[in-house]
Parts: C-alpha cells; sequence; structure tokens
C-alpha cells in the first residue's frame, strides 16, 4: 500500500491524545484497514471476539480483554497474516429479559400484560436502540475488529445455525427431553445449567429433625438437613448398608412429621456415614443426589414448590404459598412445639446462586431438553491430551480436563420468552412431536394444523457455543468458512472455561471435524485497590471511556498491558485514576517528546541506513540493542507475555532511545559543518524511530500512527499495514554494547558522585579516570562531546596525582572514577555535616549494641524481634562505615 502524504514534523509542544485519537480512528476505518479478505493467498490469523451482551456498557473487564485481543490482531496484521478479528454481541436470554421486564415493571405492567409476540418486539426495540452500544465504545480504546462482519446472535444467520445443531443432534440422540432436577432461579423462573450457578459459602444451620418410627412412636430416626421446610417433600429415609448402627431401622416405616405421611427406611451407598448421624431425609425432587436415590429406589418425587418458590398443593395446606424461607421458619417452629427438633448447629455449607440475579436457587425437578455431552466431549479432551489445545497460564488446562473427565449433560432449555425458541412442535390431534429446521405447517403423523410450538427458549450458551463457525457463515459452505476456519487464539476470562470455551472446542469437533483454535489465553480480572472484584453493583468500577477522556486511549492500553502478569489478576486504584494510569500517561508523553526533539531533524528525504563501517559507536550500539527489543518483544508477544513486551518497550523506549542515544547522537545532529556524519545520524534515527514505533503500535496505536505519518520514506499508507520488525543479524554488536555499556556505569557513576557530594547539576567536574581498559577508552574517545556534555565534566583524563579530597568509584572493569571536590562544595562546611551525622549514627549504634548485649532482651523478646534489631543494628553499622570514609575522602587521606 502506497505511502500517504507526509504530515508536519512540527508536533505542538503539549500532547494531548484527544486532538488526534478519534480522527486517526475514523481514517483506519474509512481505509478499510480493519477488514480480511478470505481470498487472499496470506496466511490468516483469526481471533473470534467473546461476544458482550447486548445489556453490556463498557467496563475495565471489557477494556482488559478487547486490549489484548487487540495486540495480538494488530501485530498479526503486522507480520503480514490476514487478520480477522470477528465481532458481535450476545442476546444474553436471562439479563435482556430482565431488563426488559423491570422497565415494564416501572410502567406497572408485567411480560403477561403484554403476551409473548409483543414483549419480544418490546425487546427487539430495545436492543435496536441500545444493542450496539458497547461496540461503539470499543472503537474508543483502538479495537480493530472488522466492524462489517459484526454479528449478533439472534441474527438469522446465527438462528438458521442453533436449528441446524439442534435438529441434528436431536436425530444423532443427543438431544432428549426428560423430568430431571435442574437448577431453578425463581427470580427468572427458570432453569439453569449447572455452569451458570454460582457457589457461595453461607454460615447457616444444621436442624436434627426426629421421625418417628412407625410402631414404636418412642423411638425416632434423626436425621440432618440445612433445609428443614424440603421435609414436606421427603419420600423415605436412608442409611449406609454397612452402617451397623442404625441397621435395626431397615425396612421400617416413620411417619414424616407435619406431613402424616409413611416413608420407608432404605439402604443405599451414597449415604455418608459421617454426615449428622449417618440417617439422611430424601427428597428426590429437590435433590440432585436424592433424585438419584429415588430413580434406584423407585420412589415418588414430590414437588413442593411452586415456580416462584413459594410452597405448592403438595404440601399440607397451611404451608401453602408461603415464600420458602417464611415457610422453613413454620416447620422449624411446629417441630420444636411438637417436640420434634432435637438440636440445631451453626454449619458452613456452600448454597448455589443464580449467575445473572444472585438469587438463591432450588434444586427442582422439572421437564427440561438436555444435551448428552459424554461422546461430544471425547474429541475435546483427546485434543488438549495430543496438544492441539493449548492454555496460558496451563495450569488450566487441568482444569478443562478434569471437567470434561467429569461431564454431566447440559440443560439447554430455559422458560423465558427471549431467545431462540426451540423448534420442536406438538400435534393437538396425534400428540406427535415434530423437530423441524424449518417451521411446520402441517403435522407430518397425521396432516393436522393444530400445531404448538414449545414455549421454551435455549440456553445463550446454545448460540455462543458455535460462534467460531456461525459468524463465518456456517451452515452454509461460505468463503469465509473456508478461508478463516480453524482460526488461532481465543482470549477470554477463566469463569467461562466451562460456559463457553470447552463447548466450543466440543461443537468444532462435531460440527466442522476440528478443533475451532489452538491456543486460548485466560487473562485475570481486574480488581480494586483493596483486592475486590470490580464491579457496577459495589461501586468500585473504572469507565474506561472515562480513562481514554483523561489520560488517551493509549495510557489505558498500556496500564492494562504493563500490569497484566501472566495467571495474576490486575490491580487498579478506582479512587485515585492519576495514581493507576500515570505510568501509561507519562509514557506517551515520553514518546511525543521524544518525537518532538528528533522530527526536526529528519525533514526531506533521509537516506537509506548507510554499511556499518560509516557508523560510529553509538549508532552501532542503539542498533543492536533494537534488534535485541525486537526479539525480545517478538517473542514475548508469541507466548502471550504481554506485561513482558510491555516493559522490554518502555525499558528501550525511555532508557535506551531517550536517555542514551538522543543524548549520545545531538552534537551530530546540530553539527552543520559536518554534512557526513550528519546525514548517517540522521539515517540511524530515522531507521530507530520508525522501528520503534511500529514495535509500539499494537500496544499505543494511536500516538504511534500519528507520530509515524510525520515520518520521511515510510513504506505504507498506515503504520498499522507496516511490516513488523525483524531483527537484522549483521545489527548484532557485543563489542558496541560493551564500550557503550561501561560508558553508561561511568557517567553513571558521576552523576552518583554529583548527588552524593551535592554538588550543583550546572557545575563542570574534572574526572580523572585510573586503570582504564582499552573498551573504555575507545567508548569515550568515540563519543567525547556528548560524554562531556551528558557528565557535565569539564576534562577527562587518564591519569594524574590526586588533588586532596577526591570522590571515587570503581567500575565493574576495575577502573576507578575520581572527582576532585576541592572547589565544587565548601569542604569545611560539609565536613561540619558529616560529622555531626557520624556522631548521631554513633549514637544510635551505641544504644542498639546495648540492647542485644542484654540476655533479658535475647532471651525474653519474640526471636522475630530480635533479629529486626540485629538486621538494624548491621544497617546502622554500614551508614555509619560509608559516612566515615566519606569523610577521609574531604580530608584528603
Amino acid at each position: 500500500m502506497a505511502q500517504g502524504k507526509t504530515k508536519s514534523s512540527e508536533l505542538p509542544p503539549r500532547f494531548d491524545p484527544r486532538s488526534f485519537e478519534e480522527p486517526t480512528y475514523s481514517r483506519w476505518s474509512a481505509g478499510g484497514y480493519f477488514g480480511a479478505d478470505p481470498r487472499s493467498p496470506r496466511a490468516t490469523y483469526v481471533i473470534v471476539m467473546p461476544p458482550p451482551n447486548v445489556t453490556a456498557e463498557l467496563h475495565m473487564g471489557h477494556g482488559l480483554n478487547n486490549t489484548i485481543q487487540d495486540v495480538l490482531i494488530r501485530w498479526r496484521r503486522m507480520q503480514g497474516r490476514e487478520a480477522l478479528w470477528v465481532p458481535g454481541t450476545d442476546h444474553a436470554g436471562i439479563a435482556t429479559q430482565n431488563v426488559v421486564e423491570r422497565q415494564l415493571a416501572a410502567e406497572g405492567k408485567t411480560r403477561w400484560d403484554l403476551g409473548r409476540d409483543a414483549f419480544v418486539e418490546r425487546v427487539w426495540d430495545w436492543v435496536r436502540e441500545t444493542g450496539g452500544t458497547i461496540l461503539d465504545q470499543l472503537k474508543a480504546i483502538g479495537s480493530s475488529a472488522d466492524w462489517d462482519r459484526t454479528c449478533f446472535t439472534l441474527d438469522a444467520g446465527p438462528s438458521q445455525a442453533v436449528r441446524e445443531v439442534f435438529v441434528r443432534l436431536y436425530e444423532k440422540g443427543l438431544i432428549y427431553r426428560g423430568k430431571y432436577i435442574v437448577n431453578w432461579c425463581p427470580r427468572c423462573a427458570t432453569a439453569l445449567a449447572n455452569e451458570e450457578v454460582e457457589h457461595e459459602e453461607v454460615e447457616g444451620a444444621l436442624y436434627y429433625q426426629r421421625y418417628p418410627v412407625v410402631g414404636d412412636e418412642s423411638y425416632f430416626a434423626v436425621v440432618a438437613t440445612t433445609r428443614p421446610e424440603t421435609m414436606l417433600g421427603d419420600t423415605a429415609v436412608a442409611i449406609h448398608p454397612q452402617d451397623h448402627r442404625h441397621e435395626g431401622l431397615l425396612g421400617k416405616q416413620v411417619m414424616l412429621p407435619l406431613a402424616e405421611r409413611e416413608i420407608p427406611v432404605i439402604a443405599d451407598e451414597f449415604v455418608d456415614p459421617d454426615f449428622g448421624t449417618g440417617l439422611v431425609k430424601v427428597t428426590p425432587a429437590h435433590d440432585p443426589n436424592d433424585f438419584e436415590i429415588g430413580l434406584r429406589h423407585d420412589l415418588e418425587q414430590i414437588d413442593i414448590f411452586n415456580p416462584d418458590a413459594t410452597l405448592s398443593d403438595a404440601v399440607p395446606e397451611r404451608f401453602r404459598g408461603m415464600d420458602r424461607f417464611a415457610a422453613r421458619d413454620a416447620v422449624v417452629e411446629e417441630l420444636k412445639e411438637r417436640g420434634l427438633l432435637e438440636k440445631t448447629e451453626k454449619h458452613m455449607h456452600s448454597v448455589g446462586h443464580c449467575y445473572r440475579c444472585h438469587t438463591m436457587v432450588e434444586p427442582r425437578v422439572s421437564e427440561q431438553w438436555f444435551v448428552q455431552m459424554k461422546p461430544l466431549a471425547e474429541p475435546a479432551l483427546e485434543a488438549y491430551r495430543k496438544g492441539k489445545v493449548r492454555f496460558t497460564p496451563e495450569r488450566w488446562g487441568g482444569v478443562y480436563q478434569n471437567w470434561l473427565e467429569n461431564v454431566r449433560d447440559w440443560c439447554i432449555s430455559r422458560q423465558l420468552w427471549w431467545g431462540h425458541r426451540i423448534p420442536v412442535w406438538y400435534c393437538a390431534s396425534c400428540d406427535a412431536m415434530l423437530v423441524r429446521r424449518d417451521d411446520p405447517e402441517a403435522c407430518s403423523e397425521c396432516g393436522g394444523r393444530e400445531l404448538q410450538q414449545d414455549p421454551d427458549v435455549l440456553d445463550t450458551w446454545f448460540s455462543s457455543w458455535l460462534w467460531p463457525f456461525n459468524t463465518l457463515g456456517w451452515p452454509d459452505e461460505t468463503e469465509d468458512l473456508k478461508a478463516f476456519y480453524p482460526g488461532h487464539t481465543l482470549v477470554t476470562a477463566p469463569e467461562i472455561i466451562f460456559f463457553w470455551v470447552a463447548r466450543m472446542i466440543m461443537a468444532g469437533f462435531e460440527f466442522m471435524g476440528e478443533v475451532p483454535f489452538n491456543d486460548v489465553y485466560l487473562h485475570g480480572t481486574v480488581r480494586d485497590q483493596l483486592g475486590r472484584r470490580m464491579s457496577k453493583s459495589m461501586g468500585n468500577g473504572i469507565d474506561p471511556l472515562e480513562v481514554v477522556q483523561i489520560f488517551g486511549a493509549d495510557a489505558l492500553r498500556f496500564t492494562l498491558m504493563n500490569g497484566l502478569g501472566i495467571g495474576a489478576d490486575l490491580q487498579l486504584n478506582n479512587e485515585d485514576l492519576e495514581e493507576s494510569f500515570h505510568v501509561g500517561r507519562n509514557f506517551g508523553n515520553k514518546i511525543w517528546n521524544a518525537a518532538r526533539l528528533a522530527l526536526p531533524h529528519l525533514e526531506g528525504d533521509v537516506e537509506p541506513l548507510p554499511g556499518r563501517g560509516v557508523l560510529e559507536l553509538s549508532d552501532r550500539w542503539i542498533l543492536s540493542r533494537l534488534g535485541r527489543a525486537i526479539r525480545e518483544v517478538t517473542d514475548d508477544l508469541e507466548r502471550f507475555r504481554l506485561h513482558e513486551a510491555a516493559a522490554e518497550l518502555y525499558r528501550f523506549f525511555w532508557n535506551e532511545l531517550c536517555d542514551w542515544y538522543l543524548e549520545l547522537v545531538k552534537p551530530r545532529l546540530y553539527d552543520e559543518s559536518s554534512p557526513e556524519a550528519r546525514a548517517v545520524a540522521r539515517s540511524v534515527l530515522r531507521d530507530v524511530l520508525d522501528t520503534s514505533l511500529r514495535l509500539l503500535h499494537p500496544i499505543m496505536p494511536f500516538i504511534t500512527e500519528e507520530l509515524w505519518q510525520r515520518l520521511p520514506n515510510r513504506e505504507a499508507g498506515s503504520i498499522m499495514v507496516s511490516s513488523w520488525p525483524e531483527p537484522r543479524p549483521e545489527w548484532a554488536d557485543p563489542e558496541a554494547e560493551a564500550q557503550i555499556g561501561i560508558l553508561q556505569e561511568m557517567l553513571s557513576a558521576v552523576r552518583n558522585i554529583r548527588s552524593e557530594y551535592h554538588v550543583a547539576h550546572g557545575t563542570d567536574i574534572e574526572v580523572r579516570l585510573l586503570a582504564a581498559d582499552e573498551s573504555l577508552r575507545r567508548a569515550i574517545d568515540a563519543e567525547g562531546e556528548a560524554t562531556v556534555k551528558l557528565g557535565g565534566i569539564d576534562r577527562i583524563s587518564f591519569d594524574g596525582e590526586s588533588q586532596g579530597a577526591e570522590a571515587m568509584a570503581v567500575l565493574s572493569s576495575g577502573a576507578e572514577v575520581h572527582v576532585p571536590l576541592g572547589g565544587l562544595i565548601d569542604l569545611a562546611r560539609e565536613r561540619g555535616r558529616l560529622e555531626k551525622q557520624a556522631q548521631e549514627l554513633a549514637a544510635l549504634v551505641e544504644r542498639s549494641e546495648k540492647r542485644l548485649a542484654s540476655a533479658d532482651f535475647v532471651n525474653k523478646a519474640p526471636a522475630q524481634v530480635v533479629e529486626q534489631a540485629r538486621e538494624k543494628l548491621q544497617g546502622l553499622r554500614e551508614q555509619l562505615d560509608k559516612l566515615n570514609q566519606k569523610r577521609r575522602i574531604l580530608e584528603g587521606e
């Protein structure tokens, strides 16, 4: 792609990201840089965006997740790959229906007042109005997704794919309908899959209830439970077959208190003899384990709950219509009154809550649709074992494997109105059940036209698990599907490894015959300064758009990447944005100011980089260091170590390019008397700045584009499609690195001496170098003019006699750096100051020594306190030795 017109090299003195970020994004979009061509001969690189819910507004978790994806997609695009990042949104069945139902409630209405069709249309109106908001917000942080391919899980294409999958799985016998125990959310009035239930440890109570033995009412079977209200649905009491304590009860009947029903005492190996008394109540309709026991023993299933978790007509009349928790209190109170509550104990236990509304769920028998998961899990498990699917961090692979090895059938039906309606119809004439890809007009069995579609919708994840291929046109054989499936990388959060990641891999094998991606990068969670997960409900979140407005998108992106350790959470201070984002903002400012210095020297044509023979030492050094940075950053990105890539870029640009090379090259840039030397300096500077901006671009796209457009001799119209830097072997120069390294060490020693002895920065000093090796001598000879300016040095000599009071430092090479202090500072005043400090330190040392000499202190104080006192004494002695050494220097000893 041809380069455009070069922008002016003159930059505003103030770095203001708001002045160029939005226009830059608009130019990218208009230029078509986000798109991918399925007919391209280039190797592909594909990421599918985890589709945010249409109810969502951008939060810092979205910011983190999508910045990671954008860094990867920009990097691969620059590497020459046909890079596709597929965006989209999820219809989010429960969440979206809840939003609209709350709106209706504010109007004094319910969804039942509108009816199904009108309610669904109301939801569609809301989605059309606000559903794309979060995608627009993602653009503000620089996301370079292919927006022309934006997909919504309820679009026609994905909806067709959902029906196709349902029918195929049904025809294979992998989808079935049955009455099973499910997780029921009373607030959302729907079943939930096991993975949609969040378990929390709560303090409850263990109630020991007495069930009178029929025929011997003075003898009781005592059972322990955390949910006494469910006793009204008990149909047995169970013991372990090997628990001889209660074997006399086997085969007998007990009277179920309050319900006044006789129930049997049975033996089942599931019973834990160590829990409670070893006797357990069996409630098949309201506990998954009891449900299995009930099937084994052919027990009745008594559902005591209505959909809203009030008690149903299956319980005694006095309890009907009670809220479940009110019923618990009533049951406990009546048991007490009858002398049938033996005792109550505090008990910590895990309680399931709805992942959307956080209401406590109830296990409940209900007729639902399920997917048989074992056959689907086997190829997904095998793919991991053979290394076809890799996880970063690696530990999540073990979690994935364990879940697949113990996978349970997936409840896919939801008692909602918003979502993909289950493609099943029931014939009123002959009771036939029709499972169809298209809406049937008549019954295929009897020709009857009274058909009623199943009222339930499919779990939201039933459309999401098809995302890697239904976004590309499946089940049709499209160009996109052929070109871009399978993809490469999935970036998401660990909490949906079961909901989404594992199921996508299963679907990929089942419907496409291969894994949908090879690498799964699971990033950490954004937390506040107290370590709490950021959330809207807690009020501790940070709005990424506010950060963009104040500091710029690049500052946000760099901060997120710089703090993102592999497998670690990211902490930000929601009460002090300056504390959280100043590093990213300051780095952007540093890049801007470096370009302000460099660009005026790069106006007009700049000659190509010359051969090594005409390069100065500092040129060879910066090119060698740049080659090292290219290798390290590329390797970091390959291994998903984005925080290390950010840290390496920061170190190279700030510490090596800005702090050293720009200072070393300044004399030549400003030297009009030597055009050849200046031309070489301009060539190297242009190449180094160009390469640095390209390395920085994936993480900081806006400022790099703005500055890159001002460089001469650009290779493309946008830095987005410029080539990713490759290390050039001829740049490697260990000798130059060693020479500049010892020069840096010498100058750092000089600066430390200045600081230690309070020598004013503007005061030139003399430096004597003793035992300097050839490497240091050559470095000073090559970079002498810049060296004296950087160090504020008047003269450097390599021999000579001591001139009285001299500060000294020894370099790693053994060379000694001497700085005569006479005339630089008031020696008498400095001696007096050091004398006073030495006396104070000596007094502290003496007090510490006396304390540690006390047997009473050493023997009675905690060992940790004694050790701290010894460490403190050691530190005080070292400070005193250093101070006395400085005093001797000032005495000229």
